[in-house]
This record gives structure tokens, sequence and C-alpha cells, in this order.
């Protein structure tokens, strides 16, 4: 199926996904010129993050893996093939999540506030690097499935892979905070740290390069319906698990909700207008 896709929203659906992944990059930066860390704006953030993926999930990509399923399959089987993929996804993501040792967990995010706590507290610096290090392995494991729902969003609906990828990249920045905070003050590297931080957000291209080379090339209706189904609970899982703790942790419980609030009516509008 994928000589039925146009090269080009294959190439807009890969370019989507390596923008959103390198947006550690951009976490790391903050790291790196920041004196503090804008806590309101960033829970804010991933709040509206958590809203978009929670959203577009239950509302676009779940009601599209059970229409596919239910043309293949009928009405009984399609829906229950759909909610069977759904909670494939939540769990693939939980098994992920149990595989990162719990001191590694991306979703313990770093904030540029407590650096020089950080600098101060730290007698052995192999130890604060190796801390980097599994970070960025933690994260690039949890970013392969984020680049596989960004690229399939993507080809799907160009507009809808625009709004995964920005709830994606707003969701990766303190992902690479976590990252090259440890990394530089273990160092005193900036672009080591900088290098290890954009490097965990190449996980992401690669989740799209092993959806296009070994889940596109068989692609029909039930294949799409439930690859769709996983997405959904990945991105589901995501929102619950580390989105919306994260945006607590980072600042008021107000702020979260009203990010995801606004997230949700912002990609109501976007598909009302698009669709």
């Amino acid at each position: 199926m994928n000589g039925d896709i146009p090269l080009s929203v294959i190439l807009f659906a890969f370019g989507l996904t390596l923008l959103a992944g390198l947006s550690t990059g951009i976490g790391a930066a903050v790291a790196f010129f920041a004196r503090k860390t804008n806590t309101r704006l960033l829970s804010t953030a991933l709040g509206f993050s958590a809203g978009v993926m929670i959203y577009v999930s239950m509302i676009e990509i779940f009601p599209k893996a059970k229409e596919s399923l239910v043309a293949e399959v009928g009405d009984g089987m399609g829906y229950t093939y759909a909610v069977a993929a759904f909670f494939a996804g939540i769990f693939i993501s939980a098994i992920i999540d149990k595989l990162v040792p719990t001191g590694q967990n991306p979703h313990e995010q770093v904030s540029v506030t407590d650096i020089s706590n950080v600098q101060r507290s730290v007698r052995d610096k192999n130890a604060l690097y190796r801390m980097g290090l599994f970070s960025a392995l933690a994260i690039a494991i949890h970013n392969f499935p984020e680049g596989l729902a960004t690229f399939f969003s993507a080809l799907e609906d160009p507009a809808l892979g625009i709004s995964v990828a920005i709830a994606v990249a707003i969701h990766n920045i303190p992902e690479g905070i976590a990252v090259s905070i440890p990394v530089f003050y273990s160092t005193e590297n900036r672009r080591k740290a900088f290098f290890l931080s954009f490097l965990s957000g190449l996980a992401e291209p690669v989740g799209a390069l092993f959806g296009f080379f070994f889940l596109l090339p068989f692609f029909n209706g039930m294949t799409f319906g439930i690859v769709f189904g996983i997405v959904a609970g990945i991105m589901v899982f995501i929102s619950l698990d580390e989105l919306l703790p994260t945006a607590e942790q980072y600042g008021e419980h107000h702020l979260t909700i009203y990010g995801l609030i606004a997230g949700m009516a912002v990609m109501a509008v976007s598909l009302l207008l698009f669709s």
C-alpha cells in the first residue's frame, strides 16, 4: 500500500517526526541559557500537549481504527478488534515504561531552577554522567512509539500529523532538560550534553523508519485499523502517565487543567476547520 501514498506525503510525515524528536535539543538549549525555568508556562504547555493527544486519540484516531476494522470484519468483531488494539497500545507503552529503571525514568523531570542545587550536591561526577546517559537511553526508548504515532498520523491526515507532532515536540522539551543537565555538570561540556540530548530525540524518526519498512508494506484495512488503535492507546498512555504528572510536578494543578482544556479546544476547532 505504500505505493498508493505519494512520496511527498511520506517525506512530509518523516519531516514532522524528525522535527518533533529533535525538540529535545530545545530543552538542552533552555537548560544552558535560561537562569530559571518558567514552570508555569511549561506546566500549561504540557497540559496543552496532553489535551491535544487525548482528544485526537479518542475523537479522531480511535474512530478511524474502528471504522476501518468494521469495514473489514463487521460491526461486532470490528469494534472488538479496535478496543483490543487500543489496550494493546497501552500495554506496550506500560511494558516499555517498566523496562526503564525508576531512577533514570524520563518522567522524573529536572528543572533548570535546580541546576545550582544539582551542582552543589553531586560528589561523584561519574555517577551524574551515568545518570545523564541512562536518561538519554530511557528517553530514546520512550520516543520510539511516539515516532510511530506521529508518522502514521501524518500519513493519514497531514493536519492531524501536525497537531500530534506539536504535542510530542512540547513534551520533548523537558526531556531534553533531563538529559542535558546531569551530562553538562558532570563533564562541563555543553557540546556533549547537547549532542546526547539531541541524539535521544532521534529515536522518533527511527520509529517512523520502522513503521515505513516493516508495517507500511503490509497495509490494508485490517492492519490500518489495528495500527491506528495501537497508536491511540500509546498516545493516551503517554498523556496520562507522562505529560499530566510532569505538568503537575512543574506547576500548579489548575494551570495543568487549563492547558489540558485549551489543548482539547484547539484540537476540536482545527478538526472542525480542516475536516
